[in-house]
C-alpha cells in the first residue's frame, strides 16, 4: 500500500518557512488546534483546503500529500506502445506534448521515465531541424539525470547511465560519454564473472531449471553482442578490406549456425547492410550487391511480419520468461512504420553510388517497395 506523508510534509514545510502553527492557522482560516491535529496525523485538512495549502507552500497537491504516481510494468508497456504508434500516425508536436504531459504526471516513476528516454532516442530524428532534434535529446538527457539523482533501483540507474552516454554521443559530446561509461567498462573487473557464479549458485541450490533458463538468456545476449560488436568492428576497419572480409566470413558462419536471420532479422539486416557498405566503399560492387540481397531478405521478414517482437526458437526455447521480464517485454522500441523510412535512408548511402543505376540495385529497391506497399495496403 502506498504511504502518504501529508502530516510530515506540513511540519517540514512550516519549519522551512519559519512559521508557527498559529501563523499557518491564520493563513488557512482554521484554528491552531486544527493545524496541530494535521501535523500529528489525527485529522487531515478538508479536501477544499488542500489546493490553498499547496499553493501557500508553492507546490502541487500531489507533492504536498507525498503522492508519487507509479505505473506497473504492463502499464508502462501499453503507454510506450501507444506512443510509438502515435509517432507513426500523428503530428510530431502533438505526440511530444502528450509525452511531456505523461512525463510530468509520472515524474517519480523512474522505470517509465527511463522508457520515455528510450522513446525519444528512437524518434528524435523525426524533428524537422537539427536544432529541434537536439532539444529532444537534451530533454531525454535531463530525464536521465533525474533518474540517476533520485532513483534507488540499481538496474534502472545502470540503464539510465548507458542511455545518458548514448545521448551525449548523439549530441557530439564524446568526451562526456567516455566520462560516464569508462568507470564501469573496465574489462579487468570481477563483475564479468557474476553470471557464471550465479549459474553455479543455482546449480548448488538445486534450481536446475533456473540455471538453464539464465544460461540460455546469457548465451542469447552473448550472440547478439557478438554480432553487434562485429558490425562496429566493420565500421572501425572500413579501409582494411582483409580484416573486414575475415570478420564477415566468421560472423556469417555464426549467424548461419544460429539461424539469426529468423531469430533476429533486424540485427541480421544491420550486419548485412554494414557488410554492403564495406564492399561498396572499397569498390567491390558484386559483393556489395550480394550483401544487399541478404539485407533485403531480412528486411522483408520484418515488413511482412504481422508484429515485430523478440522471440526464441527451437534452440533458444527457454527465453519467454526472460523476455517477459524485460522493461518492454517482447516489444520493439519503434513501430514497424519506421522500417521503410530507415530503408530509404540506408539505400541512399554514398557507398552505393556506383551501383545505384545498376539493374540489380533497382530491382532490389522495387521488391522492397512492393513489400512496403503490401504492408501499408498502398497497392495500385
Amino acid at each position: 500500500m502506498m504511504k502518504l506523508s501529508l502530516s510530515e510534509n506540513i511540519v517540514r514545510l512550516r519549519h522551512e518557512k519559519k512559521l508557527t502553527q498559529e501563523e499557518l492557522a491564520d493563513f488557512m482560516g482554521v484554528t491552531k488546534a486544527s493545524v496541530s491535529k494535521w501535523e500529528k496525523g489525527i485529522n487531515t485538512p478538508d479536501l477544499l483546503l488542500l489546493p490553498q495549502l499547496a499553493a501557500f507552500f508553492d507546490m502541487t497537491v500531489d507533492e504536498l500529500i507525498g503522492y508519487e504516481a507509479q505505473l506497473s510494468s504492463e502499464q508502462i508497456r501499453c503507454q510506450y506502445a501507444e506512443l510509438t504508434k502515435d509517432f507513426a500516425s500523428l503530428p510530431f508536436e502533438a505526440v511530444l506534448e502528450k509525452t511531456r504531459s505523461l512525463a510530468h504526471k509520472y515524474y517519480s516513476c523512474y522505470p517509465f521515465l527511463l522508457q520515455l528516454c528510450v522513446l525519444y532516442w528512437n524518434h528524435y530524428m523525426l524533428g524537422e531541424t537539427k536544432e529541434r532534434q537536439e532539444i529532444l535529446l537534451q530533454e531525454a538527457l535531463r530525464w536521465c539525470d533525474r533518474i540517476l539523482d533520485n532513483c534507488n533501483d540499481v538496474d534502472v540507474c545502470n540503464d539510465a547511465k548507458v542511455l545518458k552516454a548514448g545521448l551525449l554521443l548523439q549530441l557530439g559530446k564524446a568526451a562526456e560519454a567516455i566520462e560516464v561509461l569508462e568507470p564501469s567498462a573496465d574489462t579487468n573487473r570481477l563483475t564479468g564473472q557474476n553470471a557464471v557464479l550465479l549459474v553455479q549458485a543455482y546449480q548448488a541450490a538445486g534450481e536446475a531449471e533456473k540455471a538453464r533458463s539464465y544460461m540460455q538468456a546469457k548465451q542469447y545476449l552473448d550472440l547478439m553482442n557478438l554480432v553487434g560488436d562485429a558490425i562496429l568492428t566493420l565500421s572501425l576497419n572500413v579501409n582494411d578490406v582483409k580484416q573486414c572480409e575475415e570478420t564477415i566470413r566468421r560472423i556469417k558462419g555464426v549467424m548461419e549456425l544460429y539461424h539469426l536471420q529468423d531469430l533476429h532479422p533486424n540485427l541480421a539486416a544491420q550486419f548485412f547492410y554494414q557488410s554492403a557498405v564495406i564492399y561498396g566503399v572499397n569498390g567491390r560492387e558484386e559483393e556489395a550487391l550480394k550483401a544487399l540481397c541478404q539485407f533485403e531478405k531480412c528486411v522483408g521478414k520484418l515488413l511482412m511480419a504481422e508484429q515485430i517482437k523478440l522471440h526464441g526458437d527451437d534452440y533458444f526455447n527457454l527465453l519467454d520468461s526472460w523476455i517477459e521480464r524485460l522493461p518492454l517485454g517482447n516489444m520493439t522500441p519503434r513501430d514497424k512504420s519506421f522500417i521503410w523510412q530507415s530503408i530509404q535512408e540506408s539505400l541512399a548511402h554514398p557507398a552505393f553510388e556506383n551501383i545505384m543505376k545498376r539493374d540489380e540495385f533497382q530491382r532490389l529497391v522495387h521488391r522492397l517497395t512492393e513489400k512496403k506497399d503490401e504492408y501499408t495496403g498502398n497497392v495500385g
